[in-house]
């Protein structure tokens, strides 16, 4: 008697569903019913979108490659897929099991046989199934004859339903794979490899707050761990092997996980001596001699529940809403919640180059240089000095067993808490492995080489600020010629400033930009207070200064003798020897050590927002190159039209009035060639240098975002000595018109004796309102300033007409989105994220200063 079809069709809630049925068995209403419109994937259906033709079995080579290719998008994405065809050959099977093997999900047979007379009626009353029965007897006899080798083409599960009955009854669910977990949210203690070492495990659950009680029941050892409040063990296995007592590590996990206080992922150490158990082949090497010697003195209980146990184990566990994963050998982002042997294998073993080292043992690929994924990953497998993140991936193998420490990981804390062994219980055939050892955390070693994948492209930047900031790919494309040709070394570029929009302009007359548009565009968001800094014209430049070349290298990772770096907007060394950089870096360490800053802030390196002048030690090629040219060009020319009209005059000509505007063009240019005389002085060493620092940005742990201007100014204040020049600023409260007159004034005299102008700033660092972020500064320049911007022509009254229709809005949204940028840098670089997150936000910043704004704004 035919056993009865099983009507309740639990499937992984990520798999390839593949219906198998012939034509008129019901494939299509059946998918219908129990899967999304958007997971099915239909033959028909892409035959139709192919030649829009349901039916049209020319096409069906095209069809089925687009259905492969829809399904694969959905698998890449961890998507359910349905495939709805009839797939009664072994053959066109294949194609499905290997595309399930590719994204590492669970290939799942749903076998749909109603019976040829049922199929056949169907087609009947269909017209476009013009075939007699004899199609549906040759494909049910050949899903038939298959039915018996669908586990062995690769199927993991198989559901058979072979009638019409069944078929309408049955009721498919949806479980999580085994190893997802992700509804678990803790907090965690991950355990790395303990290979034996049960004294040190029981001194290190003791130290995390765990407490371990022993007694005996019938003969039988009996462990009770008691774990704080809330919390739970991940154990990343390799329990056996190697160490001293196998068995009690063992009876503490196998007790924890049995009382729901602990998950166990499977070690290559487990999977050997569960083969050995089996009765399988196995080479007895690697320490396995001693647990099997260790577990033939043990109690019967022990040994037998042991096998359970440990086919119990399973790859890997997702936890935490996906935030962290924990596999003994690690995992690769696309492996993560998956299930497949290739996964298993990986978690197991991890990734050879097929090459030996000198030791004989196999060469360990890192996986980790190229891990992007958002999933924390912790492992173990491999031993090393001391556990590091690299990548957000944390090996926590310190090598108990070989005389190093016992580690755990807690979680979400990401706090490192270690026992040292007892001793050595076993001798490492390959020393423990670890950073390069030139004084550089395994970090700085992974981001010795900056991948192109990680800056090119489309991007979409989140930012705290701002939300997600898009940088548009030949913008990305702009930004990485300039980084890869001309940028210094990546391992101090953590951040770029933003750049700064000037005031609205103004409506009185000849002038094109003052105080009053910059107090009321702050006023009228909701500002009340602001700061009005002077603004140096000198060049922009950022700083970071460390406390000396050891600090440099452990912080930043960089090699040799270098003390800091200064740089340009744009990335690039602000001087072109080292010498005038570690000269400079040297008198503002001197300024920081007077102050004691290093002591006050707890951190051996700062990072500056500063202007270093005069200007033309930065620009002294273009005041060559282009504005004196123009000067004396402008000089020249008038002259000779003013010569000539003289002549014409001479004459009896009426000129008068050209005369005039020609002498009115002359002193305007005579005030261009002038313009930039206060910001020039010769520069012949570091004497003639002074540097106005305006933002403390980050220290060792800390971004100074959260601290108002007055802070920082106060800052710079007590460093302005020598080489540090102050910086004038006031404080303006903005429903006090006095005050705000005032300011005014202080611009005007500011500027009229030579000043570049001011800048204006909320007293908040960052400020909100209903909008979101307001604009961090605005910029106002005074008039003999502009005309180097523009011209030496710009004031007059035809010009300023035509220069107050410029707009602000682009260059308004781009500081906006470089601010948001900037802030998102400091503060991955502060929480020691990979170099190739902070690139991430200073390539954006380069690159959306390619976008098309007006240089002169």
């Amino acid at each position: 008697m035919r056993e009865p079809d099983k009507t309740d069709l639990a499937i992984p809630d990520f798999a390839l569903v593949v219906l198998i049925g012939s034509t008129g068995s019901g494939k299509s209403t059946f998918a219908a019913r129990h899967f999304l419109p958007t997971e099915i994937i239909s033959s028909d259906r892409c035959r139709a979108l192919v030649s829009d033709n349901e039916t049209d079995q020319d096409v069906s080579a095209d069809a089925f490659d687009l259905a492969r290719e829809i399904a694969s998008k959905r698998l890449k994405y961890r998507k359910l897929a349905v495939i709805d065809a009839t797939n009664v050959r072994a053959a066109d099977r294949k194609a499905w099991i290997e595309l399930a093997r590719k994204w590492h999900t669970l290939p799942v047979a749903v076998v749909i046989d109603p019976g040829v007379d049922v199929c056949v009626a169907r087609n009947a009353l269909r017209p476009d199934r013009p075939f007699g029965a004899g199609v549906v007897q040759r494909m049910t006899t050949e899903i038939r004859k298959g039915l018996g080798g669908l586990q062995r083409e690769g199927f993991r599960q198989v559901w058979k339903l072979t009638s019409e009955a069944s078929i309408d009854t049955a009721r498919v669910t949806r479980q999580p794979l085994w190893t997802d977990k992700r509804d678990h949210h803790g907090p965690f203690d991950i355990i790395g490899d303990i290979h034996g070492c049960a004294d040190e495990l029981q001194a290190l659950l003791a130290q995390l707050g765990y407490s371990v009680a022993w007694s005996e029941d019938h003969g039988e050892r009996i462990v009770a761990v008691t774990p704080p409040e809330g919390r739970k063990i991940v154990f990343v296995g390799d329990l056996v092997d190697r160490g001293p007592n196998v068995p009690d590590t063992l009876r503490i996990a196998m007790s924890m996980v049995a009382a729901g206080a602990a998950y166990c992922v499977q070690g290559n150490h487990e999977r050997k001596l569960s083969r050995w158990l089996e009765g399988r082949k196995v080479t007895i090497a690697h320490g396995l001699q001693q647990t099997i010697d260790q577990l033939g003195a043990q109690d019967r209980g022990l040994r037998e529940a042991l096998p359970a146990f440990l086919d119990s184990l399973r790859s890997h566990v997702w936890l935490d809403d996906g935030r962290l994963a924990v596999a003994h050998a690690g995992l690769k982002e696309e492996m993560i919640g998956r299930g497949s042997g290739a996964v298993r294998e990986f978690a197991l073993y991890g990734e050879t180059t097929g090459e030996i080292d000198e030791f004989g043992l196999p060469v360990r690929a890192d996986w980790t240089a190229a891990y992007r994924g958002k999933t924390a990953v912790v492992y173990g497998h491999t031993p090393v000095l001391s556990a590091e993140w690299v990548n957000n991936t944390l090996c926590i193998d310190t090598g108990c067993v070989f005389g190093g420490k016992l580690t755990a990981l807690r979680w979400p804390e990401r706090e490192l808490v270690e026992v040292p062994a007892i001793q050595t219980w076993s001798e490492p055939v390959r020393p423990l492995g670890g950073s390069s050892g030139l004084g550089r955390s395994a970090q700085a070693d992974a981001d010795g080489v900056l991948d192109y994948e990680d800056v090119s492209g489309r991007r979409w930047i989140e930012t705290e600020l701002r939300g997600r900031v898009v940088v548009a790919e030949e913008n990305a494309s702009a930004a990485l010629e300039v980084m890869s040709r001309f940028a210094l070394s990546p391992q101090w570029l953590m951040y770029l400033p933003p750049t700064m929009s000037p005031s609205e302009t103004s409506s009185q007359s000849g002038w094109l930009e003052r105080p009053e548009e910059a107090f009321a565009h702050f006023r009228e968001r909701g500002v009340t207070q602001i700061v009005c800094e002077e603004k140096h014209m000198g060049s922009r430049a950022v700083i970071a200064l460390c406390r000396d070349a050891q600090a440099a290298r452990d912080r930043f990772g960089v090699p040799g003798d270098e003390t800091g770096a200064i740089w340009t907007r744009t990335g690039r060394s602000f001087f072109n020897g080292t010498g005038m950089t570690e000269g400079l870096l040297a008198r503002l360490r001197a300024r920081v050590e007077a102050v004691d800053l290093w002591k006050e802030l707890n951190s051996d390196w700062l990072l500056l927002d500063a202007e270093i002048m005069p200007w033309s030690a930065k620009a002294s090629s273009l005041i060559e190159s282009q504005y004196a040219p123009v000067a004396t060009s402008a000089a020249a020319g008038l002259q000779a039209s003013r010569e000539a009209l003289a002549r014409a005059m001479a004459r009896g000509i009426d000129a008068a009035s050209l005369d005039a505007r020609l002498e009115d063009r002359a002193a305007r240019a005579a005030r261009y060639a002038t313009a930039w005389a206060p910001y020039v002085w010769p520069v012949s060493g570091i004497e003639d240098l002074k540097v106005a620092p305006f933002h403390l940005l980050a220290s060792e742990g800390r971004v100074w975002f959260d601290h108002d201007h007055v802070w920082h100014m106060t800052l710079a204040e007590r460093l302005a000595a020598g080489v540090v020049t102050r910086t004038q600023w006031r404080v303006v409260d903005l429903a006090d018109a006095g005050a705000c007159a005032e300011a005014v004034a202080w611009w005007e005299t500011l500027t009229g004796s030579g000043g570049e102008g001011m800048v204006v700033k909320p007293r908040d660092f960052v400020s909100r309102n209903k909008k979101g972020v307001i604009q961090p500064a605005l910029k106002v320049r005074g008039r003999e300033y502009l005309r180097i911007i523009y011209g030496p022509e710009y004031d007059a009254p035809d010009n300023l007409v035509r220069l107050r229709e410029r707009g602000l809005g682009g260059k308004r949204s781009l500081a906006l989105r470089e601010f948001a940028l900037g802030h998102e840098a400091l503060k991955r670089f502060v929480a020691r994220q990979p170099l190739r997150r902070v690139h991430e936000c200073v390539f954006g910043v380069l690159a959306l200063e390619s976008e098309p704004i007006d240089p002169r704004l």
